[in-house]
């Protein structure tokens, strides 16, 4: 295995490991220390603070101000009465942005990719979060799913455009496409 694949490998099995620690840190809060590691894992052994730090920040603070927007519509209820996200929806965030350039870099071009694996991977991500953090959809699971799937339609692209321009930035090289 090359050096790159095994870049790819690693980054999907710690956005995994990361995303299922989230999800169950609803409940058992001790569990945040998972993704956290994960981000240091990624930025220590993957890619580098200095290459993707600004981009992690910047997607985590876009996710964070969608999910609050959704959650103060009404679309999300998080069982609590706080206008704000939880954290571990914020770290899934973090964690999702780490897999841009490694493990989702082949969904970035042709767009329709991104926006194909966003509609039903972001919606069917969202519905498996909510069974298992009990996160309920105030106007009804089916409205709720197709809403975000015509979101995240726009929003992985998006995420890739941020990406690109930041690797451009960087003059730093795309994993594989």
């Amino acid at each position: 295995m090359n050096h790159t694949m095994h870049k790819v490998l690693i980054n999907a099995v710690v956005f995994q490991a990361g995303w299922f620690a989230c999800v169950f840190a609803a409940h058992q809060p001790w569990l945040l220390a998972v993704p956290i590691a994960a981000l240091l894992v990624h930025f220590l052994w993957t890619s580098s603070w200095a290459a993707e730090g600004r981009l992690v920040a910047s997607v985590m603070l876009l996710g964070c101000v969608l999910d609050s927007f959704l959650l103060n519509l009404g679309v999300l209820d998080f069982g609590s009465d706080s206008p704000l996200l939880p954290v571990w929806l914020a770290l899934l965030w973090a964690l999702l942005c780490t897999t841009l350039n490694y493990s989702l870099s082949w969904s970035a071009s042709p767009w329709w990719r991104a926006s194909l694996l966003g509609a039903v991977g972001g919606s069917l991500s969202y519905l498996a979060g909510s069974r298992m953090a009990d996160v309920s959809f105030p106007y009804g699971e089916t409205p709720t799913l197709i809403l975000l799937a015509v979101i995240w339609a726009g929003v992985l692209p998006l995420l890739h455009s941020f990406a690109r321009m930041y690797r451009e930035k960087a003059s730093l090289p795309q994993v594989s496409e």
